[in-house]
């Protein structure tokens, strides 16, 4: 696949990078069936094009999910990224935009919070086990009588789990020391500047954009850098780019530099994630 370019991408302020060609959408529609007498409602489609929901929030539980892509979800200064093998679980009334990559199957399951005997107070990323999501396009069936629906829900309900580990990049809440590093790293993730070159062109101390990085998300500078190079590569190699053409658009200097960095970061290499066997529970 040709390299993509930056170029061709639109800027997002405040957001990651929009891809030329992305539609954008007010919201996810709940399904028809939403309003049914089960507590689950399940949906699937493969979008054609990137696609983008402008921020809203549901009456319901949502839980999202996607084969052969990455769902990507912003919510107030936090990204998360879903790649096969992961869903991301957004509580009902909770305000978030989202994004998926062209060709994915996305799939989409909103529980009604009265009939839900649990509940996550905070988006979380869940394990997509096989038999959660065997038990997910069961439900989706419109032919299952209310017996059937409500042996299958409870099943659902005793296997979703959030997964050990949260993949989420927090982004820096307007901190004016910082600002143009963030913005400048979400439109170009392979923006080469070191921090020294950062803090001379700012006029500040290389200790204290470090100081602000820490504050503001825990991690240093270099650590920020790399987890959102991961969210991005998340994105590429499910849209099919090679190693290698990842590893240039991320402006690392050699594939094994990227490879290892990845590694560090979701436990994996970024082929597996490319070409996966089966799905990946471990990042």
């Amino acid at each position: 696949m040709a390299r993509t370019s930056h170029a061709a991408a639109e800027g997002n302020p405040g957001m990651w990078r929009r891809e030329a060609g992305t539609v954008v959408r007010r919201a996810l529609a709940l399904p028809e069936r939403a309003a049914a007498s089960g507590a689950i409602t399940a949906c699937s489609h493969i979008p054609r094009v990137p696609t983008e929901w402008a921020p809203h929030s549901h009456p319901s539980h949502e839980l999202v999910w996607v084969r052969g892509g990455t769902v990507t979800s912003r919510v107030q200064d936090r990204v998360f990224t879903v790649s096969e093998g992961y869903g991301l679980w957004m509580p009902a009334g909770v305000v978030h935009g989202g994004r998926t990559t062209a060709g994915a199957k996305f799939h989409d399951a909103f529980f009604a919070p009265d009939r839900t005997p649990f509940a996550f107070g905070e988006p979380r990323t869940i394990a997509m086990t096989p038999l959660l999501e065997s038990l997910l396009a069961h439900l989706a069936r419109t032919d299952l009588d209310d017996a059937a629906r409500a042996r299958a829900e409870s099943v659902v309900f005793d296997v979703l789990q959030p997964s050990e580990q949260q993949f989420t990049l927090r982004l820096p809440p307007g901190d004016g020391r910082i600002d143009a590093i963030t913005e400048a790293l979400l439109a170009d993730p392979a923006d080469p500047r070191s921090l020294e070159e950062w803090a001379r062109a700012l006029g500040i101390s290389d200790r204290t954009i470090t100081r602000a990085f820490r504050q503001a998300t825990g991690l240093s500078f270099a650590q920020w850098r790399q987890l959102l190079r991961v969210h991005r590569a998340l994105a590429l190699l499910s849209e099919g780019f090679d190693v290698m053409t990842v590893s240039e658009e991320l402006g690392y200097a050699q594939p094994s530099s990227f490879i290892a960095a990845f590694r560090r970061v979701m436990g994996t290499t970024p082929g597996n994630v490319r070409n996966p066997v089966s799905p990946v529970h471990n990042s």
